[in-house]
């Protein structure tokens, strides 16, 4: 069934349909077509606490093009969420009503914890059946998620004000850094028989870059390669010389080092990085949701 999921990031705001249904009794999302507006709500909310008018003007004209994106499409449903950016927003009621009035679409904030959880809910992954566990990191604008899966189910999930224009922004506290190390040092028994996933879009593109991409993987060689690479181009010549989008190029050297700590704390070998993020976990919650009203019909 084709589906719709609305992610209003700290970075982006994104717009993604899907193809999604059972194969072998796991959920499987198929992109359909996704559009992708670098709004960068969280400048304005991690320097100043509140989204401007600037931004919420711009914000609601991608939403009433969003609804007729959705109106022309009509997926069988379809969920908008916010994350870190606007659920630290002061002015987040106000945005969310205009939104809803202006635009006929209905925001619903997520904490960190649900953003977590959502993530980790894709399990469509071949490598999965070989380990015990699984650690989903996904590095945002304005927050990492990690959640850790086991076969039974949800182990544990945590999320952190640590994200890539929070970095920019130098709105990161040590003490979350600290937090984050103690956090993954209780788990530390389980990374030797763990899979560990990178999702959102910076790790995507430095898999592309400096990864296996045949095998969907970055090993932690290449990432720290990657993170002294990047380091030595200004953002102009990320931009100029590795063909960076600009909305990429200052956001990606964050996230590498975001990823960089995270891995040298657990000692991952490698990241698997499918390309997933928020927006296929919106699905593929919802798919479950649509299906259990269907069933109780």
């Amino acid at each position: 069934m084709l589906l719709g999921a609305i992610d209003i990031g700290s970075n982006a705001v994104r717009l993604f349909f899907s193809n999604v249904f059972e194969q072998d009794r796991q959920i499987v999302v198929e992109k359909a077509s996704l559009m992708r507006i670098p709004l960068r709500l969280g400048d304005d909310v991690f320097t100043q606490n509140n989204i401007s008018e600037l931004k919420i003007k711009k914000l609601v004209k991608t939403m009433k093009a969003f609804r007729l994106l959705i109106e022309v499409n009509e997926p069988v449903a379809y969920r908008a969420c916010a994350t870190s950016a606007m659920r630290e927003a002061h002015n987040k009621d106000q945005v969310i009503k205009r939104v809803a009035t202006e635009a006929g679409i209905k925001i619903q904030i997520i904490d960190g914890v649900e953003e977590a959880q959502i993530v980790s809910a894709v399990q469509n992954l071949s490598s999965v059946e070989d380990f015990k566990y699984t650690l989903y990191v996904d590095v945002g604008g304005g927050s990492t998620e990690l959640s850790i899966i086991s076969k039974k189910g949800l182990l544990a999930s945590n999320s952190f004000k640590i994200g890539t224009v929070r970095m920019l922004s130098k709105k990161v506290k040590l003490s979350e850094w600290d937090r984050m190390k103690v956090w993954l040092l209780k788990y530390n028994d389980h990374y030797k028989n763990m899979l560990f996933v990178g999702a959102g879009g910076n790790i995507n593109k430095i898999a592309k870059l400096y990864g296996r991409v045949p095998d969907q993987t970055i090993p932690f060689n290449n990432l720290e390669y990657a993170l002294n690479h990047l380091q030595r181009f200004s953002l102009s010549q990320r931009i100029d010389i590795m063909g960076l989008r600009p909305d990429r190029a200052d956001v990606i050297l964050p996230a590498a080092k975001i990823f960089h700590f995270i891995m040298q704390i657990t000692g991952a070998p490698k990241l698997l990085v499918p390309k997933i993020g928020l927006s296929d976990g919106i699905v593929s919650v919802l798919y479950n949701s649509v299906k259990m009203k269907q069933n109780t019909k």
